[in-house]
């Protein structure tokens, strides 16, 4: 084979087959193809697309380049769920437990995160002495006993995408839904879980801008998914503006505590986690009609914080934040914007909440970078709310940062609000 041919192939939209897809991958993860040729391949995948049966193809030559999960010691049906990312998104730490208090099992393998928030593992990280590097037999036997464990993800997984990855990144790449796809999924069909849902987000704070790009990416993931033997469920999410009110990695544990103490029961983060609570369940075969009702019944029974409550014990954590939120990390320094005249608030613009998060410190722009646990943001409204002059907008929190300046702007630029008259009493 010859790559020449590979990339013309692909410019004139000519299906590759298999074997091709493999050679590529195999040869570039074995530094055969040198990153200008590759690179190349890629823009053309970019430009050009792939097709169904291609992005399958790709996926799985991915999968194959490295290690497999063993999850057979786990007696259960397992179940993952896997988000495409968003502003605030810490479902992990509600459906998870959730999932599992309802009799399913859930081995979540998590990765850091690299931009304006942290991911799930440096939010369990913030929980004082909350381990999230387990070795695999340890990681089986908590999800056995539990249910519920997260551990990070093993740099043997799925090599190749952690080479292509890092060539999309500083080639332009990176927005080409065959490329999300095959890189999502080879890692997530890696970890061996019988069941996988996907949270497809769209919106200001996700990837995919618009509900037609996600619904395309879930339809591609979901049949890639499928033709690998999975039970395969997307659902497409809106990320329109955070979700839930706290952005950051231990304001956004707290209030997945929160939630699963029943002093959260509404709105777009509760209604959210039930509804993909729900469908995990159904997934797994756990689930009927009544999985909706099962899911906000483990919520307010407690029997889903009691989960996260063993799941933080056994993997070296304080439960203890179960009871009391005030010993997860707080920030030392916080400023909080306040409305200078009666305002209506029209919309946020999630992504830029997210980058000035990353400002106070809640965030990375490279994998060495460090976080702070306490820095992040807490939205004092939402979109449609009436603030009145003095009302609270948002509070910015940090222990890196004491001069917020820069932030409290990019915060209150982030806020689209138009003047109104709110009548006193």
């Amino acid at each position: 084979m010859n790559i020449i041919d590979i990339i013309n192939k692909t410019k004139r939209q000519t299906e590759l087959s298999a074997d091709e897809i493999a050679w590529v991958v195999d040869g570039y993860t074995a530094g055969e193809i040198p990153d200008a040729q590759m690179a190349a391949w890629l823009m053309a995948v970019r430009l050009r697309g792939l097709t169904e049966r291609e992005t399958s193809a790709l996926t799985l030559a991915m999968l194959r380049s490295g290690s497999y999960v063993d999850l057979s010691g786990i007696s259960a049906v397992t179940v993952d769920k896997h988000s495409t990312g968003g502003v605030g998104d810490k479902t992990t730490l509600i459906v998870g437990p959730a999932v599992a208090a309802c009799g399913a099992a859930v081995p979540k393998m998590s990765g850091r995160g690299l931009g304006h928030t942290g991911g799930t593992i440096d939010k369990l990280e913030s929980i004082p002495g909350f381990r999230t590097e387990l070795e695999h037999e340890e990681f089986i036997s908590v999800v056995e006993k539990n249910g519920f464990a997260v551990t990070s993800q093993s740099r043997e997984l799925c090599p190749a995408d952690k080479r292509i990855y890092a060539l999309r990144d500083i080639t332009g790449t990176v927005d080409s839904i065959p490329l999300i796809c095959s890189s999502i999924m080879s890692k997530k069909l890696a970890v061996g879980a019988d069941c996988l849902l996907l949270d497809v987000k769209y919106g200001s704070g996700a990837f995919m801008k618009t509900s037609d790009e996600a619904r395309r990416l879930a339809g591609l993931m979901e049949s890639t998914g499928r033709a690998a033997g999975k039970r395969v469920r997307a659902d497409v999410t809106d990320m329109n503006a955070p979700l839930g009110s706290c952005i950051g990695n231990a304001l956004e544990v707290r209030e997945a505590i929160e939630v699963l103490q029943g002093r959260i029961s509404s709105g777009q983060l509760y209604d959210t986690c039930v509804q993909l609570g729900a469908d995990m369940l159904e997934l797994a075969e756990q689930g009927d009609n009544d999985s909706v009702n099962r899911i906000r019944k483990a919520i307010a029974d407690g029997s889903a914080l009691e989960v996260l409550r063993r799941t933080i014990e056994m993997q070296g954590g304080d439960p203890g934040v179960c009871d009391d939120t005030s010993l997860l990390p707080q920030a030392r320094c916080s400023y909080t914007l306040r409305a200078s005249s009666d305002i209506r608030v029209n919309s946020v613009d999630c992504e830029e909440l997210g980058m000035v998060s990353l400002i106070l410190g809640a965030g990375r722009l490279s994998s060495g970078d460090r976080l702070d646990p306490t820095a992040g943001i807490v939205m004092e409204c939402a979109p449609g709310d009436r603030l009145a002059a003095g009302a609270p907008i948002l509070t910015l929190y940090s222990s890196l940062c004491s001069d917020f300046s820069e932030a409290a702007v990019r915060a209150l630029n982030a806020i689209d609000r138009s003047a109104c008259r709110i009548a006193a009493y």
